[in-house]
Parts: C-alpha cells; sequence; structure tokens
C-alpha cells in the first residue's frame, strides 16, 4: 500500500512538472519575438545571449509567477535584470557624457541653419521620416549604453521613470538625468548619422 501512495505520488509530481514545463514553454514561444526585439535594442549583436540568459532565469523561477496572463511584462524585467547585471560586469559602460557636450547640441536649430530638406513644409517631421526602423536600431547603438538603455525602456517599451529606476537599480534622479542627455545623444546622432549615411536629401522617404 505504501509503494503504491509513493507511485501515485511521483506520478502526480511528473504530471505537474510536466504541465508546469510546457506552460513555461508556450508562454517563451509568445514572448520570444517581443524579447528579442527589446533585447536587440538594448545590447544590440548581444541579443541572441541576452534572450537565452532571461529564458534560463526565468524557467528557473517560473513558480514565482503568480498571473500567467502577466508573463511577457514578468519575463521583460528579468531580461533587464540579466542586462543590467552585464552592465555591471562591464567597466566600459559607466561612462558619462558631459553635460556641455550635449546641451550645446540642438537639432532643431541645426535643421534650420543646415536646410538639408529645403522643399519641405515640415522639416523637422521630414527629418525623421528619412530614417527606416534599421536606421534607428543603428542610432541607438552608438549611444552609451547607459544611455541607450533607460531611452529603450521609456520610449520603447514604456516603461515609467520609476520602473526603470527600480529596473536597473538607478536613483530616480540619475534616471532623469540619463533620459535628458539620452535624448540629446540621440539627436546629435541622428544628425551625424544622416550624413554619413547620405539621408539628406529632399523628398528622401522611407
Amino acid at each position: 500500500m505504501e509503494k503504491a501512495w509513493h507511485d501515485r505520488s511521483r506520478h502526480a509530481e511528473d504530471e505537474t512538472e510536466t504541465d508546469t514545463k510546457q506552460a513555461f514553454e508556450r508562454l517563451a514561444k509568445e514572448s520570444i519575438p517581443r524579447l528579442f526585439g527589446m533585447a536587440r535594442r538594448l545590447a544590440g549583436d548581444g541579443a541572441e545571449d541576452l534572450v537565452q540568459e532571461c529564458l534560463m532565469r526565468s524557467y528557473r523561477s517560473f513558480d514565482s509567477l503568480e498571473d500567467r496572463q502577466a508573463g511577457l511584462a514578468w519575463m521583460q524585467r528579468i531580461l533587464v535584470n540579466a542586462y543590467r547585471d552585464r552592465l555591471r560586469k562591464d567597466s566600459r559602460t559607466v561612462q558619462e557624457v558631459p553635460v556641455e557636450e550635449v546641451d550645446e547640441f540642438s537639432l532643431y536649430r541645426t535643421l534650420a541653419e543646415e536646410d538639408p530638406l529645403p522643399y519641405s513644409d515640415s522639416l523637422h517631421v521630414d527629418f525623421l521620416h528619412s530614417f527606416g526602423r534599421e536606421d534607428v536600431h543603428a542610432v541607438l547603438r552608438r549611444l552609451p549604453e547607459i544611455y541607450r538603455a533607460p531611452l529603450v525602456l521609456r520610449y520603447m517599451q514604456g516603461f515609467s521613470t520609476k520602473e526603470i529606476a527600480k529596473l536597473l537599480g538607478t536613483p530616480l534622479g540619475t534616471v532623469f538625468a540619463r533620459l535628458h542627455r539620452g535624448r540629446k545623444l540621440f539627436e546629435k546622432e541622428l544628425w551625424e548619422y544622416a550624413n554619413e549615411a547620405d539621408l539628406l536629401h529632399a523628398g528622401v522617404t522611407r
């Protein structure tokens, strides 16, 4: 009788483990496209490794996920944590850009002075329309990671500044400062990339 009880118990455990594995596999399959897009914006060529790390961490702690409907958001947070841990290991990512270096640049002013699209009635909008998705990703990859991460999380993933501070383990004031400098840097890199990629022609749209 005791043996039969143990057999039933083991069978129930096996079924539970199988159900958990299948539930995780469904969540992972549904989430991978969004996770990879997020990882690509954050880590560039390191996106695949970052997603793999996220999946391993997610599987190990899957039992802690109480609301399976919130699985994607849960996995996104794990991915950001993995990315944050990677940043901490790479001392090159702590370099700050001086305020003066970014505040002196104005995209609006530069466009008005250079007038790269002389037949445009909405210069700033037409300039931005010159960039395809791959161009935007290329510009993002040119930013230091400490500025890229807050920009991606805020403007592409929709996290609040408080959530970003918590995810990155960074004081809220620092997040605000990096968002400000990040936006300025992004505009500066947009202008430089447009010149390098020869996007500044009248009537160029994508």
